[in-house]
């Protein structure tokens, strides 16, 4: 028999000698891999929804004056932006989380009625808000969660506004939300004067200039003429906002842990498998197996449990994946997807656990002298 048959074989069979020991371990790491592919799947899938919102309505920068969650300007800084040579549209922009009702909340964008932003939002009925009226327009994910329709009305922090129009956006988080004329959300968060962002949707680069250098140059403008201002590139400002931060913080740490212990469980298995196997160990070097053999043997059997728990992983992630978007608490924020770079680091992480986890009892297995192995019972 050929010894890379024999080997394989071999590791074969000593994965199913122990069936229950073998499942208990693969059900290990596919929940740490589950957990991985679940938390960081939804944590891309929220970076992406940002994304779409500013891809979808062209913006180029969005201005802002402290923090993602904490950023106020004068509204007068819209006019200074609005003459730079290389700005074509400017729209000053307001965005607050908000209680729709007891069980629902929802982000409210406050818009100028002429704002660019309208041009990636299809109306499905209705008709947009106007300025300076108690109006608002819901998303059809929103609409649909609350039963309302164009005529219908929607208290807001006390205040009733009439549902002017129902419309579909590219991103969730925008398909859920609420839009009203800038002025009336001003004055519901205490903001007279004052706008969140303004996001700027600049000018064709010029012939022969690169993209990269129109958009330095474009931003220093921005910066010069309203000094203490950031002016944000809209993929930075999609990755690096606190709600993106803090769900990839908290995906990354809690699959690591989960992660650990799936480690501990295959190198409890393995280690558990090399003691048991002392002396078949023993009797295959004094058949000629070099110590390499014996090392490569535990850590294949390791890295295949990595590879079937991360396969187990990716089902278990997927459905995961499945009821967040369904439940009405999520389902405002992504849509399941999952992509290749995923799978394919859910993968390469399992395996690597399994190697991590089999290295000791690999070592140990490949030191035993023959002569000591064959002595123990």
């Amino acid at each position: 028999m050929a010894m890379s048959l024999s080997f394989t074989g071999y590791v074969l069979k000593n994965l199913r000698r122990r069936r229950l020991r073998t499942i208990l371990t693969l059900s290990g790491i596919g929940m740490a891999v589950g957990a991985f592919v679940g938390l960081v799947g939804f944590s891309t899938a929220f970076e992406q929804q940002w994304m779409r919102i500013y891809s979808s309505s062209g913006t180029d920068f969005s201005v802002i004056q402290g923090s993602f969650l904490n950023t106020t300007l004068d509204d007068s800084a819209t006019a200074k932006i609005r003459a730079l040579p290389m700005v074509a549209q400017v729209s000053p922009t307001i965005f607050n989380l908000m209680d729709v009702t007891p069980d629902v909340n929802a982000l409210v964008y406050g818009w100028n009625p002429n704002a660019f932003e309208f041009n990636s939002l299809k109306i499905l009925a209705g008709q947009r808000v106007r300025n300076g009226q108690r109006e608002v327009m819901l998303g059809d994910m929103l609409a649909q969660d609350l039963n309302k329709k164009p005529g219908d009305t929607l208290e807001l922090q006390g205040t009733e506004f009439k549902v002017t129009a129902i419309y579909h956006a590219a991103s969730t988080l925008e398909a859920a939300a609420i839009v009203m004329p800038l002025g009336q959300l001003q004055q519901l968060s205490g903001m007279d004067g004052k706008v969140s962002t303004i996001d700027v949707r600049l000018r064709p680069a010029p012939a022969g200039e690169s993209q990269e250098t129109y958009l330095k140059q474009a931003q220093a403008a921005i910066q010069a003429a309203i000094p203490g201002a950031r002016a944000v590139p809209a993929a930075e400002r999609a990755s690096s906002n606190q709600f993106v931060k803090l769900a990839q913080t908290s995906a990354w740490g809690t699959s690591l842990l989960a992660l650990l212990i799936g480690i501990l469980g295959i190198a409890n298995t393995m280690a558990m498998s090399v003691f048991e196997r002392t002396r078949e160990i023993g009797i295959l070097r004094a058949l000629g197996w070099k110590q390499w053999q014996v090392l490569a043997h535990i850590e294949v059997e390791a890295a295949l449990l990595g590879l079937g728990g991360g396969m187990i992983g990716i089902g278990l992630g997927w459905c995961a994946l499945c009821v967040l978007a369904a439940l009405p608490q999520t389902a405002s924020f992504f849509v399941a997807n999952l992509q290749w770079p995923l799978l394919v680091k859910a993968l390469g992480i399992a395996i690597l656990a399994g190697l991590i986890a089999g290295a000791l009892p690999a070592w140990r297995a490949g030191k035993l002298s023959p002569v000591d192995a064959l002595r123990c019972d």
